[in-house]
């Protein structure tokens, strides 16, 4: 074992301030563009939809104001059980919850968002419609 005091100095380290950083100063990201950070919401909002409902929606669109934030689920895949709802005109049911469980995964909504835009969400609202086809807006107040 070999005590700290045993150490060899670097003559060129002296005073250096720490280690040098790995990486190569060219290669510097670029902020991701509008179109990027569009897709990353649309795409993060319809992973968790698909994980949390067991199905998702055949396209997700986000739309990103300085203010807001809006996702758009477009034709949605339903579930076994909310077809069976919808045939028994039980469409009003779906929706009420729908909804809730919106309110319920929210926090995980807004980190996406929050993530992609770097900004925080201070406000979140949620609506599905069974017309065909069916689609779901998500909305974010950014802060």
């Amino acid at each position: 074992m070999i005590g700290i005091t045993d150490r060899r100095e670097d003559p060129g380290s002296a005073g250096a301030g720490g280690p040098e950083d790995p990486g190569d100063p060219g290669n510097t990201r670029e902020p991701p563009t509008s179109k990027e950070v569009h897709d990353e919401i649309a795409l993060e909002i319809l992973r968790i939809h698909e994980e949390s409902y067991g199905n998702g929606a055949s396209k997700a669109h986000a739309i990103v104001s300085e203010e807001w934030v809006m996702v758009i689920l477009d034709d949605l895949e339903l579930l076994p059980n909310e077809k069976l709802l919808l045939e028994n005109g039980n469409a009003d049911t779906v929706i009420q919850v729908r909804s809730q469980y919106q309110q319920a995964i929210r926090a995980t909504f807004s980190a996406a968002v929050e993530r992609a835009t770097g900004r925080s969400v201070i406000g979140f609202a949620s609506t599905t419609s069974m017309d065909e086809p069916p689609f779901a807006a998500e909305i974010f107040k950014l802060e």
